[in-house]
């Protein structure tokens, strides 16, 4: 058997990287160059990049503007690396962030820039809410991913990853999302809503919930690594309702979300309401290392060096950033990533008439996720299947062969993700479903 190069690439690096990677193991090739929706292996494969870095890539692999604002930025000279100073191109960015904030949050937000990844962000909105209302306890949601560091990782709904670990950061506690499709309540629909509402303000009702009240409540809008489980409005702006009227802060996770994914500048727009503080990281950095948090400035009580990172000043990602954020804005993508997520969201459904180990299609914007089953199993009282993570997982493998890249999550690993970027084509979408049903049918029976 012979032996390629990519071959040796490949297993050098297995060999050497820790047993934790994980995008690797699905796709054992050796990646080298990448256009907007395209990527290329070292044997000269093309794939279309429906994981656009688990959402990071917004335009794509190397969209020309982004890379020639970077290209002068490197050319000029300029401080790559600032932590919190002042720099022209800080101040650029800023502008050009609070231009697509939404005008009430905008007014009254500050930001603290952090470390290069989401779990940082994670990481300090907790620090500021416990040290702006001097409690201690945290709520988060099932299925919920903010972050693998150890305070992101307390907050996490999986279990698996942190069940090694033992003691993490206490006092957090756990509450039931809108997933309807596997209601925690048994009912779906608009009952299981209206349900968790309750639930939630009772926990911050009832004196004997066992739950002191809390710093903060974490959320995201849309859970992305959860398995792509879109909150209804309805549950949003009751989440706001009972949040603001208990005094507790509302933090809402846009990390994988933001800057247009779900066909609004930002997933929390849609219930139009208005959190006390919003995380960013992936597409903020225009795909180089960055992240955030925003928050009312009635919160900003903590002193200084409270929050700090040695690369929280990444100006090559603020340049990036803005460059992102101004092709966006300008090109009319949130719109089209809505267009096209209909386009996406249709497409989709049909798959699912026909192919009935897809359990449920669910989505918004360019964030869709297929939920696999094993359809031959009984079903539940609300007729939901079982999850099937081995067929979902030999179903990526096939898109894989097919030139599609695409990820999958959930519970047991059982949802397909598509994460395609803001530029992807109507063209480029009619080959996804395509190459996604060739996948289907390798591995019927």
């Amino acid at each position: 058997m012979t032996v390629t190069l990519a071959d040796e690439q490949y297993h050098y690096v297995q060999a050497r990287e820790s047993a934790a990677r994980t995008y690797a193991d699905a796709a054992d090739r050796v990646f080298e160059y990448g256009s907007l929706a395209r990527i290329r292996d070292t044997a000269g494969r093309e794939y279309l990049d429906c994981l656009s870095v688990a959402g990071t890539l917004a335009l794509g692999h190397n969209h020309p503007e982004v890379s020639d604002k970077v290209r002068q930025f490197l050319d000029a000279g300029r401080i790559q690396q600032a932590l919190d100073l002042t720099t022209p191109v800080k101040y650029e960015f800023l502008r050009t962030l609070y231009g697509v904030l939404p005008e009430g949050f905008a007014a009254d937000a500050k930001v603290q820039f952090c470390g290069p990844t989401g779990a940082d962000a994670a990481e300090a909105a907790v620090k500021l809410f416990k040290t702006a209302t001097g409690r201690r306890t945290v709520l988060a949601f099932h299925g919920g991913y903010h972050g693998m560091t150890a305070g992101a990782l307390a907050l996490m709904g999986n279990v698996a990853p942190k069940t090694p670990v033992g003691t993490l950061m206490p006092d957090v506690h756990f509450l039931p999302y809108p997933y309807s499709y596997r209601c925690p309540f048994g009912v779906g629909g608009e009952e299981g809503v209206q349900i968790g509402l309750r639930y939630i303000e009772r926990v911050l009702d009832d004196p004997e919930s066992g739950v002191p009240k809390p710093a903060a409540v974490i959320v995201e809008a849309v859970q992305g690594e959860g398995g792509v489980i879109p909150a209804p409005v309805q549950w949003l702006r009751g989440l706001r309702e009972i949040t603001a009227r208990h005094d507790v802060p509302l933090v809402i996770d846009e990390i994988q979300t933001g800057f247009g994914r779900t066909g609004t500048m930002f997933a929390f727009e849609a219930a139009g309401i208005e959190p006390d503080a919003v995380l960013l990281s992936k597409a903020v950095g225009g795909g180089f290392p960055l992240a955030l948090v925003l928050y009312n400035a009635e919160y900003d009580t903590w002193r200084p060096g409270a929050h700090a990172g040695t690369f929280r000043g990444n100006q090559v990602a603020m340049v990036a950033g803005a460059a992102t954020i101004d092709v966006i804005s300008r090109d009319g993508l949130v719109d089209g990533a809505r267009r096209r997520g209909e386009l996406i969201g249709e497409s989709l459904r049909e798959l699912a008439a026909i192919r009935p180990e897809i359990g449920e299609v669910r989505g918004r914007g360019l964030m869709w996720g297929l939920e696999i089953i094993d359809p031959d199993a009984p079903a539940d009282r609300l007729g939901s299947r079982p999850a099937d993570g081995a067929r979902a997982r030999a179903i990526k493998r096939r898109c894989l062969e097919h030139g599609l890249l695409i990820e999958s999550g959930g519970r047991y690993g059982a949802v397909l993700r598509l994460l395609p970027p803001l530029i992807i084509t109507e063209a480029e979408i009619r080959e996804m479903i395509t190459k996604l049903e060739k996948a289907f049918i390798d591995c019927q029976g």
